[in-house]
């Protein structure tokens, strides 16, 4: 434990987790999965499509909000520490060891949680790291929707940042409509690139992602992808938002099949 995690511990606070368990099919070997969204977006984007697939799959799936998004907590002050401390929470109270898969910044947090919890594996998805560039990234593809967060206001992504054009513009909007605004100081902290310390016990880590994306470009997957010794796994022609995109099944799928091929 860090000495700030002793000496100024997160409020506790209420997690909202949304389970999704296999067909009745007698016990299953295979570790839990535990879905965490990344800024703005809460426990649904996962169960939208990506939750029951996995269970389907034969894998018991949860899908957290993190503090102050979803159905959890309010948490006007949160900062990166106090995500990662409920991502591991939820994680240390899964009946066996979990496979943590985090999307956007929620990579992020996944990617510190792992160095403080013991993971089965770990599945970075669209991962957002922090930098200038993904920053000048934002700006530039969207002034209007990124310049008041960098005076500590919201953020607010549009529907062309997130999804291919192969997603029904109407079903984008709608998904774009339901991020809730980030606390200004966790927005703050993406400034800085960010380089997690190592995993605990180095378990296997897959990055995911698409060329195509508009918030997290393709040197960023390869810079995160090598920090854990592997290459992404790229899904051409996707959207930031793979699990709710109009091909969110091909990820889910090969993610479910990196999975089966662990000892």
């Amino acid at each position: 434990m860090r000495s700030d995690e002793w000496s100024k511990p997160p409020k506790p606070v209420h997690r909202e987790v949304i389970e999704a368990e296999p067909p009745a099919a007698g016990p299953t070997d295979k570790p839990p999965v535990l879905f965490v969204p990344g800024f703005g977006h809460g426990a649904w984007a996962f169960a939208e499509h990506w939750l029951e697939h996995i269970s389907q799959r034969g894998f018991r799936g949860y899908s957290m909000s993190l503090r102050g998004h979803g159905r959890s907590g309010s948490a006007p002050d949160a900062r990166l520490r106090d995500y990662v401390h409920d991502v591991t929470q939820v994680a240390a109270g899964l009946p066996r060891q979990a496979v943590l898969v985090g999307h956007g910044a929620g990579a992020l947090v996944v990617a510190m949680a792992m160095a403080r919890y013991p993971v089965r594996a770990g599945v970075l998805v669209a991962p957002v790291f922090g930098g200038l560039g993904t920053a000048f990234g934002l700006l530039t593809g969207n002034p209007a929707g990124t310049l008041p967060g960098i005076f500590g206001g919201r953020i607010t992504l549009s529907r062309d940042q997130l999804f291919s054009k192969a997603l029904p513009a109407n079903a984008g909007q709608a998904y774009a409509q339901r991020l809730q605004r980030v606390p200004g100081a966790a927005q703050r902290q993406l400034i800085t690139r960010h380089e997690p310390e190592a995993p605990v016990g180095h378990p296997p880590v897959l990055v995911v992602g698409s060329p195509d994306d508009r918030i997290v470009p393709a040197d960023t997957l390869t810079w995160v992808a090598r920090r854990y010794n592997g290459s992404p796994l790229l899904f051409p022609g996707m959207g930031h938002d793979l699990m709710l995109d109009a091909r969110w099944q091909e990820p889910i799928d090969a993610i479910a099949d990196w999975l089966d091929q662990l000892k």
